[in-house]
């Protein structure tokens, strides 16, 4: 009877660790199948750019797993069960169960409210396609009007900062203001910090810094010092949660919700089941816990899959690096930051900022986009290592 390999999610985790235990398994041996609630990849890191108005690829999963044996099934995940080892599906036909003898947890994460009221109702958000697409559907509509309008992106991340950035560059008629609940680029040093203002004061973009927001209302957004900010358009950027469907079916999570691992990506409490990207709760080599970002989703997908893989063939399980270098954070097109860091997640005091950041960031992007697209390219290990990493590794030497 062959082994079975259920994959909840397809994003830059799920995909590209699917299509990596498909071109390193047996077909005759295993049954890959692959559960997604979409039919296309989707580029999260790139909807900020889709909400402001750009054309951005999404391949249809069908294709991208054309000829590697992967199942595809298009359906929303709405319960684990580790004990019975089955997941619950439900699609426009129904629910059904879908049994595993390991199964690969890869469902990402969505914008976190913090239990602000009015934030469901009343904010865009840009962590899925159909959401960037509604909020460039009122972007539109405020261009259309003579005296444009007010959009508010509240939250001083990076998804906050490339959100701003983006929409004030692609859309110079409406009045962007980013809020930050402290400093502006914090977390950057200060050289990274200055850049940052300097960009946000050429787009016209107005930083309110050390601002609470307590509710948001459909036209306007309410702070805890009393000030009130009137919006057309509200974006929540400020954070992002898991899913309850870990928590809910009995797997050791965080507090938070992510589940917790052990160093090959395995689940502490069920050893069948394996975690990736933001799902997980993962320690790096510096002893810290692994930030919810694509290099995370692809150094924890790459140890996952080694670790499937040498269970399965009885070989010795390698350990991947688990490290963070940096943020590559793009400001608009022709603009942007790489900030790298240090083993205890401090900026370094060098950056690199402008166009050749804005290039490096795209490189990243685009290597992204192609390895997920040829789930099974046939690199020997070593070389493939080098093509999936090479911009981090130009990132990493530009900013020496």
């Amino acid at each position: 009877m062959k082994h079975r390999i259920v994959v909840l999610g397809a994003g830059y985790a799920g995909a590209y660790a699917a299509g990596t235990l498909a071109r390193r398994l047996s077909p005759a041996d295993t049954e890959i199948t692959v559960v997604n609630a979409e039919p296309y990849f989707v580029q999260r890191l790139r909807l900020h750019q889709l909400a402001a108005g750009q054309e951005v690829a999404a391949p249809q999963l069908a294709d991208v797993f054309a000829g590697t044996a992967i199942r595809l099934r298009l359906a929303r995940v709405t319960a684990v069960d580790p004990e019975r080892q089955v997941v619950a599906v439900a699609d426009a036909e129904g629910g059904a169960e879908l049994g595993y003898d390991t199964l690969l947890y890869a469902l990402g994460s969505h914008a976190a409210d913090h239990g602000v009221p009015g934030v469901a109702e009343h904010t865009y958000h840009v962590t899925a396609r159909p959401a960037a697409l509604r909020l460039r559907e009122r972007l539109d509509s405020l261009g259309r009007r003579d005296e444009g309008g007010e959009v508010l992106v509240v939250g001083d991340g990076l998804t906050g900062i490339e959100t701003a950035t983006e929409i004030a560059e692609s859309r110079p008629g409406l009045s962007v203001t980013l809020v930050a609940r402290g400093e502006l680029g914090a977390a950057l040093s200060a050289g990274a910090r200055g850049h940052l203002r300097r960009a946000c004061g050429r787009l016209d973009i107005a930083v309110l810094e050390h601002t609470d927001v307590e509710a948001v209302e459909a036209t306007r957004v309410l702070c805890a010092d009393g000030t009130v900010l009137a919006s057309d358009a509200t974006v929540w950027t400020a954070g992002f949660a898991v899913s309850s469907l870990a928590a809910v079916g009995g797997l050791e999570v965080t507090e938070e919700g992510r589940i917790v691992v052990d160093r090959t990506m395995r689940s502490l409490s069920h050893p069948n089941v394996y975690a990736v990207g933001d799902s997980v709760h993962a320690i790096g080599d510096n002893g810290r816990p692994l930030p919810m970002s694509c290099a995370s989703a692809g150094y924890t997908g790459m140890q996952a899959t080694a670790a499937v893989v040498g269970r399965l063939s009885g070989r010795k399980i390698p350990n991947v690096r688990l490290e963070y270098h940096g943020n590559h954070i793009s400001l608009g097109r022709r603009d942007g930051i790489l900030q790298m860091v240090d083993d205890e997640g401090r900026a370094k005091p060098k950056y690199l900022g402008g166009r050749k950041a804005a290039r490096i960031k795209a490189g990243i992007l685009g290597m992204s986009l192609w390895t997920t697209s040829h789930p099974t390219f046939g690199l020997p290990r070593r070389k493939r290592h080098l093509a999936v990493f090479s911009p981090v590794a130009s990132a990493e030497k530009a900013v020496a």
